[in-house]
Parts: structure tokens; sequence; C-alpha cells
């Protein structure tokens, strides 16, 4: 499904006048400080629940309020049931947040709903921006969040499973921290945290194996020299030449001097290696601008053969890609049948997006003062 249709009341300093998008392609310029990267942010909470640049959600109430509210408008997007035509808006997604009484309020098709996850299932949101290259040089943490945004749309079930583990983990945590170390309330804590470990790192593996054949074959397509000696490999957490729970017992003195769990779906990775070295060690930094767009890609790929259609918020890429990377992107993102906005200073020019091609349909908005125009 692709957002048609957005409306937002106090979101920084957006207008609340409705707007409608594109499908396919929607090109917005305008000054530093126009609202450009705000309507992506907005986009973002109806997809991810949350700011991609901020971590408070106080950050993006207009000043003097204490409520935001998002709505949006989906289509049918590749869906062949003949429920609608592309444009005509057949789901609404709303997201408030009342920051001064710490409250969520989420609505699919104006029924209330307690999960994000329910929005994220309609929404598939995916980021392309300068925070986003540290998938490559960032700690593990960026690369699980980058596999498991996957895994949850390839297995919805992958959320409830892993906050039920982030929940056991918590109170195993509690038990290592106290004085006395409880070995038999620590035994019932590993026997859960267990079983949850290797049914997350079993819809984590096959995931990434699906994730790989994707990447591999477009690796192929570009034909890219640095990518021969490319490998990536999935690390679940622990060494899985034994179990997880001899693990656990094995280094249980070492967990208590820590206070927090060593081993287990909390300390999966994505091993990204150039010759056996880790590429953030190797490749310069355009190299890993163009492996975090390959791995983006691929990602969408996955989707794009599921029949949902992913929604890409490509965030001031003139400033992180040259024109030839612009252009592969693009071109990839359209034959995969994604909706796709991207920001800019300058005026866009499709010839230059997609050279020696027709453009795709598009749309192009003029951004000031939080206002969109289009031209």
């Amino acid at each position: 499904m692709a957002l048609v249709k957005l409306q937002t009341e106090h979101f920084r300093n957006l207008s609340p006048a409705p707007v409608s998008f594109s499908p396919s392609f929607n090109l917005l310029y305008g000054e530093n400080g126009s609202g450009k990267t705000s309507i992506l942010e907005a986009i973002g909470y109806l997809g991810l629940g949350r700011s991609f640049r901020v971590s408070r959600h106080q950050a993006v109430v207009s000043h003097g309020e204490h409520r935001f509210t998002v709505f949006g408008g989906l289509d049918c997007g590749f869906d062949d049931t003949g429920l609608g035509e592309a444009g005509e808006v057949i789901h609404r997604l709303g997201i408030a947040r009342d920051v001064a009484q710490k409250e969520t309020m989420l609505r699919v098709d104006g029924e209330g709903v307690r999960s994000l996850s329910a929005l994220a299932a309609h929404l598939p949101v995916s980021v392309i921006d300068p925070g986003v290259f540290d998938v490559v040089a960032g700690g593990p943490g960026k690369r699980r969040q980058f596999l498991d945004w996957a895994v949850f749309h390839v297995e919805h079930s992958f959320a409830s499973t892993w906050q039920q583990c982030q929940r056991v983990t918590s109170q195993r945590n509690q038990t290592l921290r106290n004085g006395r170390l409880d070995e038999s309330l620590l035994r019932v804590w590993d026997a859960q945290y267990t079983a949850l470990s290797e049914r997350i790192t079993e819809v984590r593996q096959s995931t990434f194996d699906l994730f790989k054949t994707h990447f591999e074959a477009l690796v192929a397509e570009v034909d890219i020299g640095w990518t021969q000696g490319l490998k990536l490999e999935f690390y679940p957490g622990w060494d899985t030449s034994q179990s997880l729970v001899d693990i656990l017992a094995n280094h249980r003195e070492q967990e208590r001097r820590m206070g927090h769990t060593l081993y287990g779906p909390n300390r999966a990775d994505i091993r990204l290696k150039f010759q056996g070295r880790p590429v953030a060690e190797t490749f310069s930094r355009g190299q890993q601008k163009t492996l975090v767009i390959l791995m983006k890609i691929a990602q969408g790929s996955i989707l794009s053969e599921m029949g949902k259609q992913v929604t890409f918020l490509l965030d001031d890429i003139n400033a992180e890609l040259d024109i030839g990377h612009r252009a592969m992107l693009a071109s990839k993102l359209r034959s995969l049948g994604c909706q796709v906005f991207i920001t800019s200073i300058e005026h866009p020019e499709p010839d230059v997006l997609w050279p020696g091609e027709e453009a795709p349909d598009y749309r192009m908005f003029h951004v000031e003062h939080g206002k969109l125009t289009e031209e």
C-alpha cells in the first residue's frame, strides 16, 4: 500500500492542510528549515511509530502545544483484490501523542488499536538519511535493527516474541543484579529465555538467508568490483556449537559481575567483512554508503516479492550520494514498485534521476514554512 493522503496537527512547523501524494515518486524541495524533513518524519510516525530524527516525542510538537496528531490515507498498492484503484483511499491510519499525559493513541480504519505493529504492518517505511550509514560503521544494534525491520514484515509474530524476550531478559538481569544469586530462580528465567531466543533466532536466520539471496542477486546486476570479496554472515548472539542454556550456566559468574545478560539474541549481529576484515575498517566512506544502499534495496526486494509495497523516505540524498548512485537508487526502487519520497534543497531534475529513460509518474512539491505547494 502507498500513502496517498497526509494531514497533521501541531506537528513541528507543518501546515494542517491535507496533502495528496503520488503512490509512486514524490519530489520535495525547499530551503533548509522549510519543513521537508518534517514531512518525512510525520510519514515515518505512521509506519514506525516514532521519529527517525529524535528520541523524544516532545521534540516534534509545535511550540506551545502538548499534543500532535498524524493522519494518513492508504491506497490498495499491489493489492489485486479489486477493493480499490491506485490513489483511492481504502485504509486510514492515525497516531496521536499527548506529551503532557504521556499517552499514545493509535487508530486503523477508525478503530483503536494497542500495538504500533498494527500501523507498521499496513505501511512498511524504510528511511535512507545521513544516519542510516551507521548500519555499516556503527555498532551491532544498528544492524540488528536493520535485520529486525525485515523480520517483522516477513513474520509478524516476531514482534510479540521479541517483546516477550525483552521482558524475560529484564527479569533475568534483575535476578543477576541481586546481592545474593538465586540459582533456582535464574534457571527458570534461563529456560524461558532460551526457548524464546531459539524462536527469535530461527526467524532471524531464515529472513537473513532470504535477504542474502536478494542482496547477492542485486550485486550481480550492478557489477561493482569491490563486492567480490564481500561476505555477509548472521551471528545469532552466541556460539551455536554449544546450547545457549549451557553457555549461560558456564558464564554465570561473568554475567553476575556484569549485572546483565551477555549471550543471546540481544547480541545478534550481521557481520560484514571484506577479505576477512570488517568493512568498517577497510571500506571508504563512499563504499560504505553504496553498501548500505544495496542492503536497503535488497530489503525492499524481499517485500516486493511478497506483494508488499515499501514506502522509502530519502532525506537530502543529494548531500550524501553522487549523481550516479542517486540514479541507481531511483531506478531500482522504481523497478520494485516502491513508493518514494525524495527531499532536496535544489529543484529536482527528473532527467538526472532517470537518465536515458522516461520518468515514472511523480508529483513535485515546493516546501516553504511547512506548507507544500504542488508544481
